[in-house]
């Protein structure tokens, strides 16, 4: 008898090391893609990408062929067991007897014997390829993955969407200028307090990845949340109006960047932790410098070692000093805007490795000139120091602290940018710039991966005495804050990566020109997937 062909081993290997190494490009692809959502993606982003698509490629073409394989020596090991059946005298094992309970001529002692030993060459073979056809199985898996994790553009450029749906739930005590959000107190306690729920503070955002130009690696970078306002609606609490939050683009060199739009305010870049205060980060007007800002900048890292570098970064920005638009359709300059120039800002930092994470110390400058009419300019300035120490791996301590004059703008003076010592819009009158300085810090606990303890405290104290100069010789029609306090903790827990529940107790106390003073607190429960 013509003996037939037995299966190589060297297909099941193959078929794991066609899985291993689809594994190894997808966690490439996805490390590659986490990577340039903080800084900047590896060098040749496209090449790699194109690398990888002619992997799949390849991979596809070789689960084919395998299952061709398959298929052949499925048909090869049926027509051998009908050979072996039929040496043995046997009826063809792949049809049924009639009766079931019909006795035919049995196998003698030796024949059965040799069933057995046959049968027991067979079963590593049918395990072989069971475990190649579950190893065509999930490269087929890990291929459908592949493609479902693209987001097409019109550009055909890599394009991710991601963003959080977060529900707050929040008890209050006091009078605040937001009841979701608040910053400060604006009354004592009235009544039983209030309750409510907001999903307004839900983020979303898009991030693009084009080709390389001269050299850089480009990228963009959209968020927005529905924290813009409330509509002039029935229920209109509840229909938060979309707002713009970040809109930038990015060209990443090796050691240099650039940066062109709407981003965070680089001079402070830090914010306590707290998804009680997603829409307006945490200590606004507590210390904590903040705004989403149209600007250019250049960043330029200055390696010293394989793990210690110093950054530097310079850039103008659009020159706001805190007011509310004079009309909701048509732009006006501001203060700020009227000067005729931008503001101006750099920052330096130290990042060096300390008990397995990164130590940063940083400090920045800012500067930005005001027009309020009638010719009589005010130089807004701020100096900032930040910081981001940790004292054991689970244990950190991050912060800052400003000092400046004329930053409302920037989230400083409790939104006080000037003073006038006199009736305002009159031309004698003169027009002050509000020194205030304030800071704010936090204590960090990571129990675990998925559990974490934060306790922080945010001061913003504008000078009382320019306060009280303003107040005594002309009319305000607000009370003007001379201090604010804010005092946060909360805990994040994350049972999945997709997935958190956060709860946190804020107090806050405000201080008035003479004395007068009131307090606040908020209980406020989270829940936010994120995708």
């Amino acid at each position: 008898m013509k003996r037939r062909k037995v299966i190589p081993v060297s297909i099941g290997e193959a078929a794991m090391i066609s899985g291993m190494l689809l594994l190894a490009a997808v966690a490439g692809s996805a490390q590659t893609s986490g990577s340039a959502t903080l800084t900047s993606s590896d060098e040749a982003v496209t090449a790699a990408v194109q690398e990888l698509q002619q992997q799949v490629s390849e991979l596809r073409a070789a689960v084919a062929e395998m299952r061709s394989e398959a298929a052949q020596y499925r048909a090869e090991t049926a027509e051998l067991r009908r050979e072996l059946q039929t040496l043995r005298g046997q009826p063809d094992a792949t049809r049924a007897p009639a009766d079931p309970y019909s006795v035919g001529p049995g196998p003698q002692p030796y024949a059965a014997a040799q069933t057995a030993s046959q049968g027991e060459q067979a079963a590593p073979l049918e395990q072989r390829i069971t475990n190649l056809e579950e190893t065509t199985q999930l490269l087929n898996s890990k291929l459908e993955d592949q493609y479902q994790t693209k987001v097409e553009s019109a550009s055909r450029y890599r394009v991710r969407l991601s963003g959080i749906v977060l529900m707050n739930l929040f008890s209050n005590r006091g009078t605040t200028d937001n009841q979701d959000i608040p910053s400060f107190v604006v009354g004592p306690n009235q009544g039983n307090g209030n309750f409510g729920a907001t999903l307004r503070q839900s983020e979303i955002g898009l991030e693009a990845f084009g080709p390389t130009l001269a050299g850089a690696k480009t990228s963009a970078n959209l968020q927005a949340d529905f924290a813009g306002g409330f509509p002039n609606t029935w229920n209109g609490v509840n229909a938060g109006i979309f707002r713009l939050r970040i809109a930038s683009v990015r060209m990443d060199w090796s050691n240099t960047s650039l940066v062109v739009g709407q981003d965070d305010l680089f001079i402070s870049p830090l914010s306590p932790t707290s998804f009680a205060s997603l829409a307006i980060p945490a200590f606004n007007y507590a210390g904590n410098l903040w705004a989403w800002t149209p600007q250019v900048r250049v960043e330029h890292r200055f390696d010293l070692s394989d793990a210690q570098n110093i950054t530097v970064q310079a850039g103008i920005l659009d020159n706001v000093t805190g007011e509310f638009p004079s009309n909701p359709y048509f732009r006006m300059p501001g203060p700020g805007e009227a000067s005729g120039q931008p503001a101006y800002a750099v920052r330096t930092a130290w990042t060096v490795p300390f008990f397995g994470r990164p130590l940063i110390l940083g400090g920045a400058g800012y500067y930005g000139r005001q027009n309020w009419g009638f010719n009589h300019n005010v130089d807004g300035w701020a100096g900032t120091a930040d910081w981001e120490i940790p004292f054991t791996a689970k244990l950190g301590l991050s912060g800052e602290f400003y000092r400046g004059r004329a930053v409302a703008g920037i989230g400083g003076g409790i939104g006080q940018s000037v003073v006038f010592p006199g009736q305002p819009g009159i031309a004698a009158t003169p027009v002050r710039g509000l020194d205030s300085r304030g800071g704010w810090s936090q204590l960090k606990f990571r129990a675990s991966s998925k559990l974490e303890f934060n306790t922080g405290f945010g001061l913003d104290n504008p000078t009382s005495s320019e306060l009280q100069a303003a107040a005594a010789s002309s009319a305000y029609p607000e009370p003007l804050l001379v201090k604010n306090l804010s005092e946060l903790v909360n805990f994040v827990y994350r049972p999945r990566s997709n997935l958190l529940f956060s709860t946190e107790y804020r107090h806050l106390q405000s201080f008035q020109l003479y004395g007068v003073n009131n307090s606040a607190q908020q209980v406020n429960a989270m829940m936010g997937v994120l995708f």
